[in-house]
């Protein structure tokens, strides 16, 4: 049993470091801040492993990525937001498209509403577009990962 324990946190720390990589340095940055595939890496966990995995990845990885790229005020949002996207990604059965449309809401909404907080109101509207698109492509690069590594002799629960 502990073997197995280590193993999966063996894993996730590698998906939490992958997602970041894809985070910090496949990123493109935008008048309201920056766009990243770190989405891609969290999806692809919570679709592979689990919503409890994907919880955790996309939270640690939310995190540090903010923490190495110097925006320490999101770092705390960041934690959230992305936890919450893992988790709502890795729905199953009939939810598993409720979570999936989750995503953009808690992803899109979270981070308007950590921008009101911290710079006021009516900045809160205009990264909501670069959000979207962010969460979208990182939906169909994380979903198509899944499918690939389904193929290629994984346990792919989607």
């Amino acid at each position: 049993m502990r073997q197995t324990k280590t193993r999966e946190l063996a894993l996730l720390a590698v998906l939490t470091a992958l997602s970041v990589v894809l985070g910090k340095f496949l990123s493109l940055p935008t008048p309201t801040g920056f766009v990243t595939l770190l989405d891609a890496g969290v999806v692809f966990t919570a679709l592979y492993l689990g919503k409890r995995q994907g919880a955790i990845v996309g939270a640690a990885s939310g995190f540090l990525i903010d923490l190495i790229g110097g925006y320490a005020s999101w770092m705390v949002f960041s934690l959230i937001i992305h936890g919450a996207q893992g988790y709502l990604a890795g729905l199953t059965g009939k939810s598993h498209y409720l979570g999936l449309v989750g995503t953009f809401v808690v992803m899109v909404g979270g981070y308007a509403f950590g921008r009101g907080l911290l710079y006021g109101w009516a900045a809160a509207l205009p990264g909501m577009s670069a959000e979207f698109m962010q969460n979208l492509v990182g939906l169909i690069a994380g979903y198509a990962l899944n499918l690939a590594f389904g193929r290629f002799g994984g346990n792919s629960r989607a």
